[in-house]
């Protein structure tokens, strides 16, 4: 399967702190592969410098062979790439499915016109229902966003990532801040993304066990360096990762990164 994402000896410091140093990975289509790694450990500085948030120091982003290190954010969505972050960034007081329908347009390039009636927009509507469906919210679809739990308020902003239709979906700590009962349904949204299998994946998370449930491959980042790579089975088995887990080096509880 050909490489979809890669980096190569990506990096970037900030004053005399390398905050990511010398990552080098490749990552085929329709993957998924998750990150993990202590706080501080670089993970959610990865994220920026794929979607664009930041740029590097050294090293080199390409999609799909393509050299795309200094796109803009918006530009590397239009490319393929879709970021959701770890504060929900929805439209709070608009509807949930206002909230994908604008995503659905934005997605076919068609902007919002005040003059026109709603119906217009039927076509947009009934694409936004989908991705709902798929994200388990097409009940809540006429609840404004403000009112939604933490929970559906991540799925809605997975639904409005999927509207972009991009291939690389990079999802930073969807279950951070939800409580236990929440987190099943956020695992299950996942799982119907990856078993749909048009996407590839990259998923920052602390809970291991959604980790080895999920991952085609880990990698693990330890003090902007990669520590390890591979299949869930070869991480856990991994004599580096064990003793970095074994020394407390590792905090593998829900907390933001």
């Amino acid at each position: 399967m050909s490489t979809l994402i890669e980096t190569r000896d990506l990096s970037i410091t900030f004053g005399g702190h390398t905050a990511v140093n010398a990552v080098s990975i490749a990552v085929p289509e329709k993957h998924f592969m998750s990150i993990i790694g202590p706080n501080g450990a670089g993970k959610t500085t990865f994220f920026n410098l794929l979607s664009g948030q930041l740029t590097p120091t050294n090293g080199k982003v390409y999609f799909r062979g393509k050299d795309i290190t200094k796109f803009s954010p918006t530009l590397r969505t239009r490319t393929g790439i879709g970021r959701s972050f770890q504060i929900t960034n929805v439209f709070p007081n608009l509807t949930v499915l206002e909230n994908v329908r604008l995503a659905v347009q934005s997605q076919a390039g068609v902007r919002y016109q005040m003059l026109f009636h709603h119906k217009k927009y039927r076509v947009f509507e009934e694409k936004a229902l989908e991705w709902l469906k798929i994200v388990l919210l097409d009940d809540k679809k006429n609840s404004l966003a403000i009112n939604l739990a933490h929970g559906e308020k991540r799925k809605l902003e997975i639904a409005m990532l999927l509207a972009l239709e991009t291939e690389v979906l990079l999802l930073d700590e969807p279950t951070a801040g939800m409580s236990l009962e929440e987190v099943p349904a956020i695992l299950e949204v996942i799982k119907r993304i990856k078993n749909e299998g048009s996407r590839t994946i990259l998923l920052i998370e602390h809970k291991m066990d959604m980790i080895l449930d999920l991952s085609d491959s880990v990698m693990v980042l330890f003090n902007g360096g990669l520590l390890a790579n591979g299949t869930p089975e070869e991480i856990m088995k991994n004599e580096t990762v064990q003793s970095a887990y074994i020394g407390g080096h590792f905090d593998e509880r829900p907390v933001e990164a």
